[in-house]
């Protein structure tokens, strides 16, 4: 079966209004955004709208049972005898389920003037559902798979 050629680049088919958070966004409030805007990720930037990383679904319920594991941990210790650490006070104090904790940075992107046949080959061979687009090093975009499959089906024959 012949290949489905895509036309167009990321900044066409790209959302330019994104929804982010920050590396300080508690994991309850990233949570929430992700539910009442109905997507599966989102990315993480800092100062100047600069991509630090991205956090989905996966992401967040992966940093839950990190969290309960370390609880845990730290419950065992105080059920030995031991002392409150500094780390668990701290955690404690300031509510310790921050995105920086459950991000992943090592985050492909593109370019507004990437091919989508590009764009299409790195979510596949990557398995990613969605890329950041990246203009002068600020994050300006991001293209889903969605996207590419609205091009692909307004693609005229």
């Amino acid at each position: 079966m012949p290949e489905a050629q895509l036309y167009g680049t990321a900044g066409k088919v790209m959302t330019r209004e994104v929804i982010t958070v920050t590396p300080e966004t508690s994991i309850g409030a990233t949570a929430k955004v992700m539910s009442t805007h109905q997507i599966s990720g989102v990315p993480v930037v800092g100062s100047e709208s600069r991509l630090l990383g991205l956090v989905s679904e996966a992401d967040l319920l992966r940093g839950r049972k990190l969290a309960t594991d370390r609880e845990a941990s730290w419950l065992n210790m105080l059920s030995d005898g031991e002392s409150l650490s500094p780390e668990f006070v701290n955690y404690v104090r300031t509510g310790n389920d921050m995105v920086r904790m459950v991000m992943h940075t090592d985050v492909s992107s593109v370019a507004e003037d990437t091919p989508l046949d590009e764009v299409a080959r790195l979510m596949v061979e990557k398995g990613l559902k969605r890329l950041p687009v990246i203009t002068n090093g600020k994050h300006v975009g991001i293209v889903g798979r969605a996207d590419l499959v609205k091009a692909l089906g307004a693609r005229r024959n």
